[in-house]
């Protein structure tokens, strides 16, 4: 029986450690909820914590194991990000639009945690409806960050990110429209892994953009990362962007040799607007890979500086379409004694958006608009094919293209919110990997000036696998991923 504190080990030991019976389910679920209850008060990464459902399922997933008709994740606790529909729990997007909105059904992602045994423990903060780099445009204010909590955790995601870094979840689900798995992943020293366009069923899924959301896992580890992928990926037919490509075990993989695997640097990553510091501690990395038997070669993405121009007109495009839906009539926040329909729309959503979604709506709203589509939308697509055939070029030299995921580490709370451009830029090197429908994955690679930097991983569609084999065994060579922020040891 292992001596480790139970918020000290990874998803993969707690699995054991329950298969071996050292603890139960209901003891490791109390566990983390009574780490919630304590310390969330200083972070703000949970919006709703259920802990009477948690325990429950705990119970459940006990009986169960005791029937032996346990799975791998059976009975372990989950944080979820507070953008999937879940039976019966308040489903915010965090945004005033949905405070009381409570969803009648499960989305895909929630049924397959369901369907393994897995545990709820709570809904977790998020940037409104997913636009933000920085978990500051929630309803609920603002998640901090675990290492210093006067930084931002980095967005959408944040709170996902924050509340599997401080252990007070074993792992969380995320989204990534533009990085935010990645990004936050990176500032709060955790492995998070963007999928391949369609792996990850959206049913369910508040769209943000529909055509670059995709959900994904974040944990400790590669090996926690494939583990949760096992349970999310797969077709679902209620899905129209699902794909029906075969599964692998992500976890069969992990240990194969790094030999002869090429790894492309891409010139556009390493030059100006990458802090000095960061890039220190990616190429510290990269030397790691080449002595586990990678070998590198320099790469040409020249096209990858029109990636934020072309995400933000495709992107608020998509969110204006989506977001027309929240209009104060079928559900979400309705304003009080309406003179008419329109004063019904217009102050609804003026009362129940926020001041970014409102930002993006109007752009997006725009861009589509008679006499601009051409000039705007249309050229965006356009760029988004150049962009696509880039990577195609580069997969042609390179199995991994690696680099940084963020080009600063965390930076402090309001310290971007007055300017939108700066925030924007801080997914310069993540929204790429969307706009072509590629995996990406962040990995924790070492600290600067005592916050975490994390290395980007970009593959071939459907390479996951391959993804996770390096960053594995990146991880077995170095003990980056296993740094706790000191507050919550």
């Amino acid at each position: 029986m292992s001596t480790t504190p139970l918020h000290h080990q990874t998803l993969a030991d707690l699995a054991r450690g329950l298969e071996r019976r050292d603890f139960s389910s209901r003891e490791l679920t109390q566990h983390f909820l009574d780490r919630i209850q304590r310390l969330d008060g200083g972070l703000n990464a949970f919006i709703t914590v259920c802990a009477d459902q948690a325990l429950a399922q705990a119970d459940a997933a006990d009986a169960r194991r005791g029937r032996g008709e346990a799975a791998p994740l059976t009975g372990v606790p989950f944080a979820q990000k507070d953008i999937f529909c879940t039976e019966g729990v308040k489903t915010t997007c965090a945004s005033k639009m949905l405070d009381t909105f409570i969803s009648p059904y499960n989305a895909a992602v929630i049924e397959q945690f369901n369907a393994a045994g897995a545990v709820m423990l709570g809904k977790t903060n998020m940037d409104e409806f997913a636009m933000g780099s920085s978990n500051e445009t929630s309803f609920y204010g603002p998640v901090k960050n675990p290492w210093d909590k006067t930084k931002v955790p980095g967005g959408s995601s944040g709170g996902s990110a924050a509340a599997v870094a401080a252990r007070l979840a074993p792992a969380a689900t995320g989204t990534d429209t533009g990085g935010s798995i990645r990004q936050p992943a990176a500032l709060c020293n955790l492995t998070g892994l963007k999928p391949t366009y369609g792996r990850v069923s959206r049913w369910g899924m508040i769209a943000f953009a529909s055509s670059l959301d995709q959900a994904g896992p974040m944990a400790q580890t590669a090996e926690d990362a494939a583990l949760m992928l096992n349970v999310m990926s797969g077709h679902d037919a209620r899905d129209s962007t699902s794909i029906d490509y075969p599964v692998p075990d992500y976890t069969a993989n992990l240990n194969d040799s790094l030999a002869g695997l090429r790894i492309g640097l891409p010139k556009q990553y390493f030059g100006e607007g990458l802090d000095a510091s960061v890039a220190g501690v990616i190429d510290a990395a990269i030397t790691e890979l080449k002595k586990l038997g990678a070998t590198v070669v320099e790469i040409d993405l020249p096209t990858s500086h029109l990636a934020v121009p072309a995400y933000y007109v495709i992107a608020p495009a998509e969110c204006s379409s989506n977001l027309s839906r929240f209009d104060g009539v079928r559900f979400g926040h309705r304003c009080e004694m309406p003179r008419d329909l329109e004063d019904l729309y217009k102050r609804s959503r003026a009362e129940g958006f926020g001041a970014e979604v409102k930002r993006r709506i109007m752009v997006g709203t725009y861009a589509l608009s008679a006499g601009y589509y051409d000039a705007y939308y249309l050229q965006a697509q356009k760029v988004r094919r150049l962009i696509k055939e880039d990577f195609e070029r580069a997969f042609e030299k390179c199995d991994v293209i690696a680099g940084p995921t963020s080009p600063s580490v965390a930076f402090g709370l309001g310290e971007k919110q007055s300017n939108p451009i700066a925030m924007y830029l801080s997914d310069i090197y993540t929204i790429a990997t969307n706009l072509a429908g590629l995996p990406g994955m962040s990995l924790p690679a070492g600290f600067t000036a005592q916050l975490p930097v994390g290395l980007q991983l970009i593959g071939n569609y459907w390479s996951e696998a391959k993804l996770l084999n390096v960053a594995h065994r990146y991880q077995q060579a170095t003990d980056w991923h296993r740094q706790i922020p000191a507050d919550f040891a």
